[in-house]
């Protein structure tokens, strides 16, 4: 059980490029939906040859200050919306990706990145931080990429029956209700040239895993309406290229191959980089 005080908080990472405003939005948006205190940090770190000489405190000490400057504006443009939300802004001078990773095993309820940074001072570029923070948390991480804005289409699952598939089918409903919006769930299969079954069998099997994933779930949210699809072809391909028309796409963090792998080095970095709308990974959160 859990001894942290500290009330769950949706954490963003910032470093003033457009596309980590873009995630600012996103998670203020999330926050406001679920009441949530939002967190919104930039991280910088000054390397200087004088490092440990007096005459570098004084671009230490600038980095500082601009690094307190950006979050305190953004986060001040987050409050003038006038929904009453708990921002909080935060400028840390350590690596970003390692920090993220902390504040979010440290009580987070979500950590959130943008698809391309800045580089530089806090350099939240895809394939590094964002990619790293993806990979390794120990809470669920929503990529903001493509139609970060969108507020129409339904929230999209990728189902395979791995351990991780019942986290991502619970913050996939849980999206869905806090967006009054429909869950597409998707369960994928790759027929080799030579199938020992008929299509037609294959495709009865299929659906038969998808529904039992389904069921506790739609018991749980009676509320959510569900569409059960079953499709052909690699769990990537399908995912993206739904992406074009949903809101938010949720897979889960481990996949076990097979017909639909859903493994985050495969079909959650194809979805980082590639779909039209954010991504949210469903890692497990781990008690503190």
């Amino acid at each position: 059980m859990s001894t942290n005080a500290n009330p769950p908080r949706i954490i963003v990472g910032y470093d003033g490029s457009d596309a980590s405003r873009q995630a600012v939005d996103w998670a203020a948006d999330e926050a406001e939906r679920t009441g949530t205190q939002l967190q919104i940090v930039n991280t910088y770190q000054v390397f200087w040859p004088g490092a440990y000489y007096a005459a570098a405190l004084e671009p230490t000490d600038a980095a500082r200050k601009a690094a307190e400057q950006l979050v305190s504006d953004v986060a001040g443009q987050i409050r003038a919306r006038g929904s009453g939300l708990d921002v909080i802004g935060l400028s840390i001078d350590a690596p970003a990706a390692s920090t993220l990773l902390d504040l979010g095993d440290a009580g987070a309820r979500l950590l959130v990145v943008g698809s391309r940074g800045a580089g530089g001072l806090s350099n939240l570029v895809m394939g590094s931080v964002s990619q790293q923070v993806a990979t390794h948390a120990h809470v669920p991480v929503a990529v903001v990429r493509g139609r970060s804005a969108a507020a129409d289409g339904p929230v999209v699952v990728g189902v395979d029956g791995s351990p991780s598939s019942p986290d991502a089918l619970r913050l996939a409903f849980e999206a869905a209700r806090g967006r009054s919006t429909e869950l597409v769930a998707i369960r994928t299969h790759v027929t080799p040239a030579q199938p020992a079954r008929p299509l037609p069998d294959i495709e009865a099997i299929e659906r038969m895993a998808l529904d039992t994933s389904l069921e506790p779930w739609r018991a749980e949210y009676p509320d959510v309406k569900v569409e059960a699809l079953v499709a052909a072809g690699r769990a990537a391909k399908v995912l993206v290229g739904v992406s074009h028309t949903a809101q938010l796409v949720v897979v889960g963090s481990r996949g076990h191959g097979g017909f639909a792998g859903l493994l985050l080095g495969s079909v959650g970095q194809q979805l980082m980089h590639h779909a039209e709308c954010p991504v949210l990974i469903a890692h497990q959160r781990r008690d503190m």
